[in-house]
């Protein structure tokens, strides 16, 4: 009944799922009987990246993010990294006559 191939016909057959949720990157990557995600390559400490695939570094790499802690180092190296300072006072000139 047109099930023999790979086709519209088989697709109905198919209900298992090989991947699921990673943990580290979010996506639907993580092969469930392999244990490791064809995104970002968890549980490997390095992230998966190859040069190939230069858009996909492109998606991926920094700055396409929050970047909550990176966004803030090139005005804090600007200032020479101080800390536990208050700024001075502006002195008030013709506003007080």
């Amino acid at each position: 009944m047109g099930k023999i191939g790979k086709g519209t016909g088989s697709f109905g057959k198919r209900h298992n799922k090989t991947h699921t949720l990673c943990v580290r990157c979010g996506k639907r990557s993580f092969h469930i009987q392999k244990k490791v995600c064809s995104s970002c390559g968890y549980p490997s400490s390095k992230i998966r990246k190859y040069n190939w695939s230069v858009k996909a570094i492109r998606r991926k790499t920094t700055g396409t993010g929050r970047m909550r802690h990176l966004r803030h180092m090139p005005r804090r190296f600007k200032n020479g990294f101080r800390e536990g300072t208050a700024a001075v006072k502006a002195k008030t000139t013709a506003a007080s006559s």
